[in-house]
């Protein structure tokens, strides 16, 4: 029995071609500097991006970890949406680690905007916190898979430059958001600060991400970065398939918009199932389950080779990646069809 693994994006695997480059990359000690791979791939996450620098880290959560920790700073607040990963998925780092404490501002469906974030605004005074950073999440993961137009988040960015805040993108999915609103990476980055993108989900990529940022702000990331286990050697070897898939990954993704799109539109026509396939924006689907337990859905899709994931009792998230063809949706909707309840 085939498996279509539909947890999350993250379950790619390196094609042949990505492994063929790996095998041939050329590697120093990128402590050191030395490693051609690595300083290669930086320089192509810089141009991409339109900022001045970028930094090789091993995970987003460190890509996120970094901004907060240096642009954050202990003792202050960080403006961020509810359901934002930074909340959920990173192990209260952003408190732990970098001392700065995250703020939960509502967004509908992930967005950010000025007069939710005007709420949290506080008066002057040597006894409360200062606001320092507004960090944002495109797509946004909890919410769906959702996308800032280029409006909503100018709103942000313009908020962020008139009150002094630093603005921080956790654009792990930044290029499924690029390729489904046909906004420019360039031009969606020039109104961030900071940016993090992952190159191990929907890219393809096995493992890394980028942090991008003026060179200033990238000095002292390669610092923490050090600081926080993040010294890589040779690592050229996992940055070429990074680059492979910065050359080769990106355009496809509009693929795996239109699988999900594709799904989404068979479960909104079940009966268990509760979703508007028209809120999915990209590769990433959340429906609920109102009259039964997500666990029991999941279990009995995971015995005919689906496999996705509960969030919570009656919600559950399927993503589709470059591992899930055409051919494959044909047959994860007709297994949807064929679930009992």
């Amino acid at each position: 029995m085939k498996t279509y693994d539909l947890r999350s994006d993250t379950v790619t695997l390196p094609s042949r071609e990505m492994r063929k480059l790996m095998a041939k990359a050329d590697v120093g000690d990128d402590v050191y500097g030395e490693d051609a791979t690595i300083n290669k791939l930086e320089e192509l996450a810089a141009k991409i991006t339109g900022k001045r620098e970028a930094l090789f880290i091993p995970s987003g959560s460190m890509g996120n970890l970094i901004p907060l920790y240096i642009n954050g700073g202990r003792g202050n607040e960080v403006l961020s949406q509810m359901n934002s990963h930074i909340f959920h998925y990173e192990l209260a780092s952003a408190t732990s680690i970098a001392g700065v404490m995250p703020v939960a501002v509502k967004g509908e469906r992930g967005i950010l905007r000025p007069e939710e974030l005007e709420k949290h605004l506080r008066p002057a005074s040597y006894l409360m916190p200062r606001i320092t950073m507004i960090e944002i999440e495109n797509t946004h993961n909890r919410e769906g898979g959702t996308c800032y137009t280029y409006d909503q988040l100018k709103a942000v960015s313009d908020f962020a430059r008139k009150h002094g805040f630093s603005l921080h993108m956790d654009g792990a999915r930044m290029f499924n958001a690029s390729v489904a609103t046909g906004l420019p990476v360039k031009r969606m980055c020039s109104l961030v600060d900071t940016v993090t993108f992952c190159l191990s989900k929907g890219l393809g990529a096995p493992v890394g991400s980028l942090l991008c940022g003026p060179s200033k702000f990238i000095a002292e990331a390669r610092r923490v970065r050090k600081m926080l286990g993040g010294g890589m050697r040779q690592a050229g070897i996992i940055a070429s398939a990074g680059i492979y898939a910065l050359e080769n990954n990106i355009q496809r993704l509009k693929d795996d918009h239109a699988n999900a799109k594709r799904i989404a539109d068979t479960l909104s026509a079940l009966e268990w199932a509760n979703i508007d396939s028209k809120n999915v924006e990209t590769n990433i689907i959340y429906f609920a389950t109102p009259a039964h337990p997500a666990e029991q859905i999941v279990a009995q899709l995971k015995k005919k080779g689906v496999l996705c994931s509960a969030f919570g009792s009656n919600a559950i998230r399927m993503v589709t990646h470059l591992g899930i063809t055409s051919q494959d949706v044909d047959e994860v909707c007709r297994l949807l069809r064929e679930v009992k309840v």
